[in-house]
C-alpha cells in the first residue's frame, strides 16, 4: 500500500464515519418523538412502521437516485446521500423504541402514577429505562445498516469508503476493493462493540431502583437529559450544515471530478496536477462521481468546477441533439456544441486534448479470424447466436445500443444484459457473453486479446476528450484558462491507452501515473 492510498483511506474513512454519525443521530432525533407520539395508539403505530418499512423494500441505489431529482436537496453530494440513510434507519430505530415501550408491564405504570408522578416523569423514569435494551437492539441495526448503505453513497458523490468500491469495480482491481470493504467492516464491528457496551453501561446506571427514590432524584436529573437532547442536536445539525453544499467551500480550492472509470480518473488527475503546479490554488478531487448525468449536473450546478467530457456525449447525451443535425465535421461538431453548453448550462468547453475515445463494439480476436469479421456490418448474421453485455449508460443512451441496434439491424440470441462497464472487459474475455461496448483508448483491449469491429456506418460521433469548466468558476479563478488551454493536444490515443494500461493492468495509482507522464512529457510543468 501506497502512502498517498494509505492517507486516501484514512480521509475516506472520516468521510464515511460522518455520514453515519450524523445519518444515525439526526435518524434518532426523529425517530424518539415519533415513536412516543403514537404510543398507545395501534392504528397510527401500525401505519408508521409500514411506511418505515416500505421505504427499506426500495434498493439504496433506487432511493439515492431518486432523491437527486428533488430540488431542495441540491442534487448531488451528502446532502441527498443524507436524507437515504436517515430513512433508512428510521424503521430499526422505532420498532425498537415502540416494541420497548409495549414490553413495560402496566403494573409499573400504575405504580408510578399513584406515587404522583407525571406523565413526562413516568416516560423518563420508568417507560423509556425499560425500553432501553429493545431501542438499543434497534440502535445498532441501524448503525450496522447505515455503515453498509453509506457505501452505496459514493455514486452520488458523497465520498466515504464506497469510493474505492466503486473504483475497484471499475478497474478490476482487487486492492481498491478491499481499501473501501475492510475499513467498512471494521467501522461496522467497532459501532455494533461500541454500542453494545454503551448499552451495558446504561443500563447498569439507569436500574430502576424502588419508585420513591426516582421520585426523590427526578428534579436532579431532569436538566440534564434536556442539555443532552439539545446538545446531540445542535452536534448533529452542525455537523449536516458543515456537510453541505458548496457554499463552505475555501475560496483558494477548486473541485475536479471524474466518472467512474479509470480515464476518467487520470485526466481527473491531470487536471488537477497541472492546477496545483501552474497556480496557487488547492484542488478537492470527486472522482469515481459515476455517470455522465451526474457530472454535468454537478458542474452546472456548480458543485464541481470542471472535468473531462467527449464531445459525442455533450452532443447527444447531454445536449441530446439528433443525429440529422450532427456536423459531419469533427471541429464543426465541437463548435457547435461549445456554443449549445455556453447558452443553455453557462458551460465552457475547452479545445480537445488531443485524442479521441469512442465506444469500440469488441469480440474476441479469435472470434473475429475465425469468423472473418472486421466490420460491424459483417457481424450482423453471426450476433444472432452472440450474447451481449454493455454497462448502463450504453444500454440507455440516445447515441447507445437501441439507436446502433436499428442503424445495423442487430439481433442477439438473448436481450443484453446491464453490468458495469470495469466487468464487461473480462466476461468477453472469459466466454461469458460474446459482444461488450468499450472505450476504444482501453488497456484491455490489447491485454485481453480483443478486437474492435469497425463502425463502416458512421454511427457514433467523434468523442473527444475536452475539459469542461463552469464560466462562474473560471470568472473567479481566470488563471485557470491559461492551466487547461496549454493541454490542448498533449495526449495521444496511444499515450492514453498506455496510461489507461498503467492502472488497469499494473494496479498503479492514477496520481502515480500522471505524475510520471508529466516529468516525461511536461518536463517544464511537471512538479519536481
Amino acid at each position: 500500500m501506497t502512502p498517498a492510498l494509505a492517507r486516501e483511506i484514512l480521509q475516506r474513512s472520516g468521510e464515511h464515519l460522518l455520514l453515519v454519525l450524523v445519518s444515525v443521530a439526526l435518524a434518532l432525533l426523529i425517530a424518539l418523538p415519533l415513536g412516543l407520539a403514537v404510543q398507545g395508539r395501534p392504528r397510527l403505530q401500525r401505519l408508521l412502521l409500514a411506511g418505515a418499512n416500505t421505504v427499506q423494500t426500495i434498493p439504496s441505489l433506487a432511493l439515492f437516485g431518486l432523491l437527486l431529482t428533488v430540488p431542495l436537496l441540491g442534487g448531488i453530494g451528502p446532502t441527498p446521500a443524507l436524507v437515504a440513510l436517515i430513512l433508512y434507519a428510521l424503521l430499526p430505530l422505532l420498532r425498537g423504541l415502540i416494541t420497548g415501550l409495549q414490553q413495560v408491564p402496566a403494573g409499573l405504570l400504575e405504580a408510578g402514577r399513584a406515587l404522583g408522578l407525571s406523565a413526562a416523569q413516568v416516560l423518563l423514569r420508568v417507560q423509556l429505562p425499560l425500553a432501553l435494551p429493545s431501542l438499543m437492539a434497534g440502535l445498532r441495526v441501524a448503525t450496522v445498516i447505515s455503515v453498509g448503505t453509506a457505501t452505496i453513497a459514493a455514486a452520488i458523490g458523497a465520498g466515504g469508503l464506497g469510493v474505492f468500491i466503486f473504483r475497484g469495480i471499475a478497474s478490476v482491481n482487487n486492492t481498491l476493493l478491499l481499501a473501501g470493504a475492510l475499513p467498512s467492516a471494521a467501522i461496522a464491528l467497532a459501532a455494533d462493540a461500541g454500542l453494545g457496551a454503551l448499552e451495558n453501561r446504561l443500563q447498569h446506571l439507569q436500574h430502576l431502583q424502588h419508585l420513591q427514590h426516582l421520585q426523590h432524584r427526578q428534579r436532579q436529573r431532569r436538566p440534564r437529559w434536556r442539555w443532552a437532547v439539545a446538545i446531540g442536536f445542535a452536534g448533529a445539525l452542525l455537523l449536516a450544515l458543515a456537510l453541505h453544499g458548496p457554499a463552505l467551500q475555501p475560496a483558494d480550492t477548486v473541485v475536479i471530478g471524474a466518472k467512474g472509470f479509470s480515464e476518467q480518473q487520470l485526466l481527473g488527475e491531470l487536471l488537477a496536477q497541472e492546477i496545483e503546479t501552474g497556480t496557487p490554488l488547492k484542488v478537492k478531487r470527486e472522482f469515481s462521481l459515476g455517470s455522465t448525468f451526474l457530472l454535468h449536473e454537478a458542474v452546472r450546478r456548480g458543485r464541481i468546477d470542471g472535468y473531462v467530457e467527449y464531445s459525442g456525449t455533450a452532443w447527444s447525451a447531454i445536449l441530446k441533439q439528433p443525429e440529422s443535425r450532427r456536423p459531419a465535421d469533427r471541429r464543426a461538431l465541437w463548435q457547435r456544441s461549445r456554443q449549445l453548453m455556453a447558452e443553455r448550462f453557462g458551460l465552457r468547453m475547452f479545445p480537445s486534448l488531443g485524442f479521441e475515445n469512442s465506444f469500440a463494439m469488441l469480440i474476441r480476436r479469435a472470434d473475429g479470424e475465425r469468423l472473418g469479421l472486421r466490420t460491424l456490418s459483417q457481424a450482423v448474421p453471426a450476433a444472432r447466436r452472440w450474447h451481449a453485455a454493455f454497462g448502463y449508460e450504453f444500454l440507455n443512451r440516445p447515441d447507445g445500443w437501441p439507436g446502433l441496434a436499428r442503424r445495423y439491424g442487430f439481433e442477439l440470441a438473448s436481450p443484453p444484459s446491464a453490468m458495469d462497464l470495469g466487468l464487461t472487459y473480462r466476461a468477453l474475455a472469459e466466454g461469458r457473453v460474446d459482444l461488450i461496448a468499450g472505450d476504444s483508448t482501453n488497456g484491455l483491449i490489447p491485454a485481453l486479446n480483443l478486437q474492435i469491429l469497425e463502425d463502416d456506418r458512421h454511427y457514433f460521433p467523434p468523442y473527444d476528450a475536452v475539459p469542461v469548466f463552469n464560466a462562474a468558476s473560471l470568472r473567479r479563478h481566470p488563471e485557470l484558462v491559461a492551466v487547461i488551454e496549454n493541454l490542448a493536444g498533449r495526449l495521444s490515443a496511444p499515450t492514453m491507452q498506455r496510461l489507461n494500461a498503467a492502472v488497469d493492468l499494473e494496479h498503479r495509482s492514477p496520481e502515480q501515473v500522471i505524475r510520471q507522464w508529466r516529468r516525461e512529457a511536461l518536463p517544464k510543468a511537471a512538479a519536481p
